[in-house]
């Protein structure tokens, strides 16, 4: 018998038994169905995060500085110093200073705002868009010069939505001009990258408590020299400190590669715990075939009477429990697939991972070759006389 013949009689012996058949594929449906599922989501919370952190920039070095509580210290000038020594490595760097505010504009207040003091240099490294107006310059860092960039969540709430380069906002009762709208990322909504205040570092850091710059951001040449522009921010430090504890230094493409081995294990674990529906699958097909042998044992009596191999009768019911979980994986991808679709009505990413797939595939048809070996082999062993007396 050949495999063409033996999966026409396993296609025969599955419709012919419909109800059965399903029951016997549900687990491979399930697991598979599973595995896409848990592994497209996961995937689309990674697409996620990524893109977040690729919106703030994947050259970004973020540095904070803590000090050890003594004369020692690092100011601007220091760390763009670091930045004209290493020209190699580094582009840019620029100091962070925030502070919460009041803004307002004529008849408009917001509470509670974050606003954010940075250098000249900030639009560089965070690839920021300025849709009207301009950005800061130097002067305006140098002379501490009352001007400011918003983004276009701040347009709305205090302009309703008009263009607002040139009118004036107040921010902790101190006067600024607007001088620049960020382009719109997020549909100007409250929390997002669109409800943003900058002004120059120089001024808020007056407007701060403590003057102290803590935090500074660099932007390394391209993502390839990130790792040496660390390195050789590190070692400027540790000659100041003398200590590791006083800063940290991160790197944004380390994190992101921290993010996709964290999430790459998450898949794997959650794949496994999916996988076992396969394995539950794998034991129902066994136990399907087990019973399908004990019921055709007389039609295995008569065929090796009229002169079939024990190959040929193992082949066919292997063949048919190859075919079983080939089909149970075949519609557990399209439900899988369907419903990995569906979730992102309800605002849950989704992304569909071909590897998982295939993968899942494979593993439901290798999942009917292992469990259908056993019963198939019981049959192809079967005495022919006492299987023909079998009642």
């Amino acid at each position: 018998m050949n495999i063409k013949q033996a999966a026409s009689l396993a296609l025969k012996s599955i419709m012919s038994n419909k109800l059965r058949s399903f029951l016997t594929m549900l687990g491979i449906i399930i697991g598979v169905a599973s595995v896409i599922i848990l592994v497209s989501i996961v995937n689309g919370l990674t697409s996620n995060v990524v893109s977040i952190f690729d919106e703030l920039g994947t050259n970004l070095i973020t540095v904070n500085v803590g000090g050890r509580g003594s004369n020692r210290s690092v100011d601007p000038s220091d760390m763009q110093e670091i930045v004209n020594n290493n020209t190699d490595c580094l582009m840019y760097v620029s100091p962070n200073v925030t502070l919460m505010g009041t803004v307002k504009s004529d008849s408009d207040s917001l509470d509670n705002k974050t606003v954010t003091g940075v250098s000249e240099d900030f639009d560089e490294i965070r690839v920021l868009t300025v849709e009207n107006g301009r950005f800061f310059t130097y002067m305006d860092v140098a002379d501490k010069s009352r001007v400011c960039v918003i983004g276009t969540y701040l347009q709305k709430e205090l302009f309703d939505g008009q263009n607002a380069l040139g009118e004036s906002i107040k921010i902790n009762g101190k006067k600024f001009e607007v001088v620049g709208v960020l382009e719109e990322k997020a549909d100007s909504e409250e929390g997002s990258s669109d409800d943003v205040i900058y002004i120059p570092y120089t001024i808020a850091q007056k407007m701060s408590w403590n003057g102290r710059v803590t935090m500074y951001f660099f932007s390394a040449t391209d993502t390839d020299h990130s790792e040496k522009a660390v390195s050789v921010i590190k070692s400027a430090l540790y000659k100041v400190f003398q200590n590791e504890n006083a800063y940290t230094v991160m790197a944004m493409a380390e994190m992101i590669d921290q993010i996709n081995e964290i999430t790459g294990m998450m898949s794997t674990a959650l794949a496994g715990i999916a996988g076992i529906s396969l394995l539950v699958g794998g034991i129902g097909i066994m136990n399907i075939m087990l019973v399908s042998v004990t019921e055709r044992t007389r039609e295995i009596g008569i065929r090796k009477s009229l002169g079939a191999t024990p190959w040929d009768i193992m082949s066919q019911f292997v063949v048919e429990a190859i075919t079983t979980g080939a089909l149970g994986g075949v519609i557990g991808i399209l439900l899988g697939v369907a419903i990995s679709f569906a979730v992102t009505l309800f605002n849950i990413s989704s992304k569909i991972s071909f590897p998982a797939i295939v993968i899942s595939f494979s593993f439901s048809v290798i999942i009917g070759i292992v469990f259908g070996y056993f019963p198939a082999k019981k049959a192809a062993r079967l005495n022919p006389i006492e299987a023909l007396r079998y009642d």
